[in-house]
């Protein structure tokens, strides 16, 4: 499990197209000074395991289902990343729950920066619309942030606002975002859960 605090800004350094998966060498001197085989470490807000170690990066070998359903398909060499090492049981829980698995894609719309922080708005999948609500969490690309508006139009459907503070925008990839960009969004799990708790109580659970 991760909290969505962002460890460090890492950078793709090779990537391997095998088939029907690809293979991804991605440097973190932070992330991998404790790492061993087989750990978790999140990629963009998708957890993945390291398969090898080298100096100060790591290896990951992504599937088809994971390249489908995330943006890390768009990604080659000298792509920034945010990386985050799996929560350690006695650190301290900074963001919130956020399990590393993508819930779906979005898309940037818009990115209105001011003074003292910055305003990006992400349109939503539909899908996915029903579990964001203002002032809950989210996760973008693999960063904890709070929904500071939501709303909806003809143009782009569903979507959500972020403001981020200036520290946000230099430690995370989300600094230099632009409109078109795709971006990993994982919603809060306690609103799925919830959800699935309420239709239990009227079909009896049956899906």
């Amino acid at each position: 499990m991760f909290t969505g605090i962002v460890e460090e800004r890492g950078e793709i350094v090779g990537r391997e197209d095998l088939e029907e998966a690809a293979r991804f060498r991605i440097r973190g001197p932070l992330v991998t000074s404790d790492a061993s085989f087989g750990d978790s470490i999140a990629v963009n807000g998708v957890c993945l395991t390291v398969v090898e170690l080298g100096d100060a990066d790591f290896v990951v070998d992504v599937m088809a289902e994971t390249l489908k359903r995330s943006s890390l398909d768009a990604l080659s060499a000298g792509a920034p990343v945010n990386l985050e090492r799996a929560m350690a049981a006695d650190g301290r829980f900074g963001g919130h729950i956020v399990q590393g698995h993508v819930d779906g894609v979005g898309s940037v719309v818009s990115v209105s920066p001011s003074e003292n922080w910055t305003v990006v708005r992400v349109a939503v999948p539909a899908d996915l619309a029903r579990y964001v609500v203002e002032k809950g969490s989210i996760t973008v690309d693999g960063i904890s942030l709070t929904v500071s508006s939501i709303g909806a139009d003809a143009e782009y459907g569903d979507w959500l606002e972020v403001s981020l503070i200036p520290t946000t925008l230099a430690e995370t990839t989300l600094g230099t975002v632009t409109t078109g960009v795709h971006v990993n969004l994982e919603v809060d799990v306690i609103a799925k859960y919830v959800e699935r708790l309420q239709s239990a109580g009227t079909d009896g659970g049956q899906r």
